[in-house]
């Protein structure tokens, strides 16, 4: 109860969403106040990754030519899952990826989650142990699979499972199967389930491969006029301002408090949380906004939950709820700009970006407030 009221007083720490369930927080060791464990935009990527997703989409089409809307967010997606982008690895120019990257040994002993016991096929080739199999690389391949699948992305004429290239086109390849179109939602489940048979695993990808393509896309704003306009667009001109526990009020970005319940502090940092970044956007429009999410809830036209997301309208305040129903335990607010995407100010340790509605756990609806 202590740590619901610490949340409730100053937005806007979250839990782990919907799309984004514990197995990636503890295969990450990211988790912190939750919602987007660490990271939905490209700017969380390490650049020689994303510039190995985007070369593998452009190779692809030599291997599958039939294969449709293969993009970087769906190799992001995989990737962020698999080996959270090979953070904290060197990344050479030529996409070698060291130290390299081995999943535990699969031998059935219950450790990381194996309970099948899975023979040696490489002999220690890729996975550097001869006494059974484990995944390997950024995109962890099994070494039989890799063996069958792996390609040269980089053209050094060796297809490596610890190079950055090598593994991205691997892994668009796979997904694109025969010549998968997936563009259609249910060929690109189909996809992920093929890499990984876990219901579960289907839907932490498919929740980064949707925060990904709205981070990466600007709104569509040409229907979009008035104060509302002027709302979002003072929101989106925020774009990069570090999150600040406390941060923001209606005069732009402003030092923060001590402290989230993590323990993070703004009172260093230079920017806003989540509804310090409303009252911010909304004051270039004329309108005040109390301070907290749970209080903005009370301005305005209310949108029910149960409308879903469908019911939102460019400008409108959307909501995130511990108990969605009960507004007293609202914890999150964004700004709808259209198309499935929020102006949003997540957690401590991102910055304000565009994140996909689902990006957050407990939609709650929202308020239309011109």
């Amino acid at each position: 109860m202590v740590t619901l009221l610490m949340f409730a007083a100053v937005c806007c720490a979250a839990p782990v969403g919907n799309a984004i369930s514990a197995y990636v927080a503890l295969k990450t060791g990211q988790q912190d106040d939750g919602g987007i464990a660490e990271g939905g935009s490209a700017a969380d990527i390490p650049p020689r990754m994303l510039t190995a997703y985007k070369k593998a989409v452009q190779q692809v089409g030599k291997y599958v030519p039939k294969c449709q809307g293969m993009r970087w967010p769906i190799l992001a997606g995989i990737a962020k899952v698999e080996s959270n982008h090979a953070v904290g690895r060197n990344i050479a120019d030529n996409g070698d990826i060291r130290p390299k990257i081995y999943g535990v040994l699969l031998n059935g002993s219950g450790a990381g989650g194996n309970t099948t016991v899975f023979p040696d096929t490489d002999n220690g080739k890729w996975d550097g142990t001869a006494t059974g199999e484990r995944a390997v690389g950024p995109f962890q391949f099994m070494p039989s699979t890799w063996e069958s699948i792996g390609k040269d992305g980089n053209g050094d004429k060796i297809a490596d499972p610890h190079n950055a290239d090598d593994a991205a086109l691997s892994a668009a390849i796979y997904l694109c199967g025969n010549g998968r179109d997936l563009t259609k939602r249910t060929q690109l489940k189909a996809a992920i389930w093929q890499y990984n048979h876990s219901s579960e695993y289907v839907a932490n990808v498919l929740g980064w491969i949707d925060q990904y393509t709205a981070a990466a896309k600007d709104p569509d704003l040409k229907n979009v006029s008035g104060k509302v306009r002027t709302a979002i667009e003072a929101a989106l001109s925020q774009r990069g301002v570090p999150y600040s526990w406390g941060g923001g009020n209606a005069s732009g970005p402003s030092y923060g408090i001590c402290c989230s319940p993590s323990g993070k502090s703004g009172a260093n940092i230079k920017g806003f949380d989540c509804s310090g970044l409303t009252t911010y956007a909304y004051a270039k429009a004329g309108v005040s906004l109390p301070r907290t999410a749970a209080a903005q809830a009370g301005v305005g036209q209310r949108i029910p939950a149960s409308l879903g997301t469908g019911a939102l309208k460019p400008g409108d305040l959307v909501f995130y709820a511990y108990a969605p129903g009960r507004d007293s335990t609202i914890y999150h607010v964004g700004i709808y700009v259209g198309s499935g995407q929020m102006i949003n100010a997540a957690r401590p340790g991102t910055v304000v970006r565009l994140d996909s509605v689902n990006a957050m756990s407990g939609f709650a609806g929202g308020a239309r407030l011109l």
